[in-house]
C-alpha cells in the first residue's frame, strides 16, 4: 500500500508521517510504503500508484481539490483524506467522494479512526476469491463483483469484468466476501453495496441500472440499515 502526504506545511508532514509510520508499524509492519510531497505538481508527476493520500487543499501552483479530482481520475479507487484550516471547502471535497477531511489542528482520536478505516476499506477493496468455472480458475477482486446470484444450479458472479459461471456455492461466496461490504438480499441474491444505484422493498438496481437484484420485504429494514452504514463510512 502506497501511502501519500502532500502538504506545503512541512510541520504537518512530519506530524503525519510520524504519526501514521508508529501505527503501522505496530499493526502492519513492513506492508506499507510512505512518501511525503510538498505540492500537488510533485505529487502528480508521481506516476506510480496512490492508495491513501492526505491532501491539503491551499497549497502553491495547485490547491488540493484540482490535484484531488485528477487523482480520482487516473484510480477511482484512491482514498483522500483532505487536510486543512479552512472549513469553506469542505461542501467542493464531499462533491470528490474524499473519504474524509480533518481540521487544523488536526484531533489525533480522529486521525486515528480515518486511518482504521481507511486500512480497511483498501484491504477490502483489494481482496481476491478464487472462482472455480469449468474452464478453470480465475482471480477475481471482490471490489469488481457486482451480485452472486444463483439460477436453477448455477451460480453466476456478475463483475465489472464479466460474468464468471462457478462451481462455488452462495455459501462459499458468502463465507469469504469482506464483511459490511455485501449482503444477501434474497436467497438468490448477493449484493455489493459499492455498486447499489437505488432500491425499493422488492428490487435493488445496480451498476448504473445494468443489473436488478431481488431483495425479499423482511430483510428490507436490515439491508436499508447495513446500506446506510456502509455509505456513510465510504
Amino acid at each position: 500500500m502506497r501511502i501519500c502526504i502532500c502538504d506545503n506545511d512541512l510541520v504537518t508532514v512530519a506530524y503525519l508521517s510520524d504519526f501514521i509510520h508508529t501505527y503501522l508499524q505496530g499493526k502492519y509492519p513492513n506492508t506499507c510504503e510512505i512518501l511525503t510531497f510538498q505540492n500537488g505538481t510533485a505529487l502528480l508527476e508521481d506516476q506510480k500508484a496512490k492508495d491513501l493520500v492526505f491532501l491539503d487543499i491551499e497549497m502553491p501552483e495547485m490547491n488540493g481539490l484540482r490535484v484531488g479530482q485528477q487523482l480520482v481520475e487516473r484510480n477511482k479507487d484512491v482514498l483522500i483524506i483532505f487536510v486543512t484550516s479552512h472549513n469553506k471547502y469542505l461542501d467542493d471535497a464531499m462533491d470528490l467522494r474524499a473519504f474524509r477531511y480533518l481540521s487544523k489542528p488536526i484531533d489525533e482520536e480522529r486521525l486515528l479512526r480515518s486511518l482504521q478505516k481507511a486500512l480497511k476499506i483498501y484491504s477490502n477493496i483489494t481482496t481476491t476469491l478464487p472462482a472455480l468455472t469449468k474452464d478453470g480458475v480465475y482471480t477475481i477482486h471482490t471490489s469488481h463483483i457486482i451480485t452472486i446470484e444463483t439460477k436453477g444450479h448455477q451460480v453466476i458472479v456478475h463483475t465489472t469484468d464479466g460474468d464468471y459461471h462457478t462451481a462455488q456455492n452462495m455459501r462459499y461466496w458468502l463465507d469469504r466476501l469482506p464483511s459490511g461490504m455485501f449482503f444477501q438480499s434474497h436467497r438468490s441474491f448477493i449484493v455489493n453495496f459499492a455498486h447499489v444505484n437505488d432500491f425499493n422493498h422488492t428490487v435493488i438496481h445496480l451498476h448504473d441500472n445494468q443489473f436488478n437484484a431481488y431483495l425479499t420485504r423482511r430483510k428490507y429494514k436490515d439491508f436499508k440499515k447495513a446500506f446506510l452504514l456502509y455509505a456513510g463510512t465510504h
